[in-house]
């Protein structure tokens, strides 16, 4: 396939929405290369989070979250192409690249796109309505499109995921130096660039589904955490293998089931705390999972309150601050 010279104003733009991806703590833990008919994908190491994601693994799933958007704003400008993921060994920080070439996009693709720009983490209870199978199993397909499995857990299953929180929270809680760390990223501002705004994390964390401590809580929690059951659903992205290369898929499936839900009206939540933790990340994968399945990200979907309150948007960074020269030396 021949690819086809890509015009500066076009990348910048997509690569503006590929930054709206999720990431952990939205630190934003990426960076951009735009050459004349490809665009580069980089680790940005100087953004990681050594004591809550010591092995990198959130780091890798929060790249290839953006490097799905970047392919969805692309595909939504009329460019579609390969994608080479780790093309060099000896540059493990050059993740992908992307070269470019014409393509139609369907209404499909063009919501996907619109949807990167309504996607929220809701942390908040969610309402006690049932997402229906036929939705769910639309979120299975379009994990299965990006290499990776969503395994949807039975009712049993979720209680045992929401004790493994719990337990990750205090494994975390006694790690010198982490506390600090997560106040570092979170309590933010409305408006900050990065990090978790405290307008983006309930005040109650009352729920089934505990919800990670940060710096700064001051979101109304839905009236419904008091008096009736959270009907979240949860759900685990797993990958057959646990290499660096199926934690770049996993965050793209991960991409891909995050643009489908809000496409159709749901409301999601990832959470990576129980996989930051080695002893909760197995015992996730021993008891909730198919054996031979390695879970990269664990997800809450459901349907907001009729009543809640739009979740504000988290800030992201000026997209020229995440572009280095093309030709720039390699680190």
């Amino acid at each position: 396939m021949l690819t086809t010279h890509l015009d500066r104003p076009t990348a910048r733009a997509a690569v503006a929405l590929a930054n709206r991806a999720p990431s952990v703590h939205n630190s934003q833990p990426w960076r951009w290369r735009i050459g004349p008919s490809s665009v580069h994908l980089f680790a940005d190491p100087d953004r990681a989070l050594p004591l809550t994601d010591p092995e990198g693994r959130g780091l890798l799933v929060s790249c290839g979250a953006a490097l799905h958007h970047l392919r969805v704003a692309l595909l939504a400008a009329g460019l579609g192409g390969p994608v080479h993921r780790l093309p060099d060994p000896a540059h493990p920080r050059h993740l992908a690249s992307i070269e470019p070439s014409p393509a139609e996009p369907t209404p499909d693709d063009l919501g996907l796109a619109r949807a990167i720009e309504t996607r929220r983490s809701d942390r908040r209870v969610f309402s006690t309505w049932p997402v229906p199978p036929e939705f769910l199993d639309d979120l299975v397909r379009a994990a299965a499109g990006e290499g990776a499995a969503l395994v949807v857990l039975d009712p049993g299953r979720r209680w045992e995921a929401a004790r493994l929180i719990e337990r990750a929270a205090v494994e975390q809680a006694l790690t010198p130096g982490l506390a600090q760390e997560v106040a570092l990223w979170t309590g933010r501002a409305r408006g900050a660039p990065d990090g978790v705004p405290a307008a983006n994390v309930p005040g109650d964390g009352t729920a089934a589904v505990p919800v990670r401590h940060f710096a700064g809580r001051e979101m109304d929690q839905s009236e419904l955490g008091h008096e009736e059951a959270d009907g979240t659903e949860l759900a685990v992205l797993v990958t057959d293998g646990d290499t660096p290369e199926d934690r770049l898929r996993a965050g793209e499936a991960l991409s891909a089931v995050l643009l489908r839900a809000t496409a159709t009206g749901l409301a999601t939540d990832p959470i990576s705390q129980p996989l930051e933790v080695e002893a909760t990340r197995d015992r996730l994968a021993a008891d909730c999972l198919p054996s031979g399945r390695h879970p990269q990200v664990l997800l809450r979907l459901g349907w907001a309150p009729v009543s809640a309150t739009p979740v504000p948007a988290t800030g992201r960074r000026p997209v020229d601050e995440t572009i280095d020269p093309f030709d720039a030396p390699w680190a």
